[in-house]
């Protein structure tokens, strides 16, 4: 029973440690939001608490943060990154360059819906280069349908 009793006061502990690395690492996205949020992978969660990167992966699978933003699983935090044109520009997480294509699809004019290439230009334009497909494939992950389908009809 005791070692029982050590096996869960240990994971509980792990769990908090990995978690504080999280919030840590991520605090721009808990104040300002989602495009805030940093690039993160398992590796520098394992790094920073000195801890297998699989040891990592058991502990967020399942493990939900609720915070000011919301209810996120926290394999939600890791996410790869996006490189910048520009030097000294630092990187984007891929969720946040989701978030930039889903606000420019927002507000784009109805009877001309931007295509791909276009988002690509526009992202371009704030020093994030993305091949068109890869837009693409952002634009399906986020059930945005194609400029030609979201064209409104008159």
């Amino acid at each position: 029973a005791q070692w029982l009793i050590r096996s869960i006061d240990q994971r509980n502990k792990t769990i908090v440690r990995v978690v504080e690395s999280i919030v840590q690492t991520q605090e721009p996205f808990f104040e300002h939001g989602i495009q805030y949020l940093k690039p993160m992978v398992l590796r520098d969660v394992a790094e920073d608490v000195s801890m297998h990167e699989s040891t990592i992966s058991r502990v967020t699978s399942n493990k939900y943060l609720h915070c000011a933003q919301g209810i996120f699983e926290l394999k939600f935090f890791f996410n790869t990154s996006i490189p910048r044109s520009q030097e000294g520009l630092t990187e984007l997480s891929s969720v946040a360059v989701r978030e930039m294509i889903r606000k420019m699809v927002e507000e784009e004019d109805s009877n001309r819906p931007l295509k791909d290439q276009e988002i690509v230009a526009r992202l371009k334009a704030q020093n994030v280069v993305l091949a068109r497909r890869t837009v693409a494939k952002y634009r399906m992950e986020l059930n945005i349908s194609s400029a030609s389908r979201r064209k409104r009809v008159c």
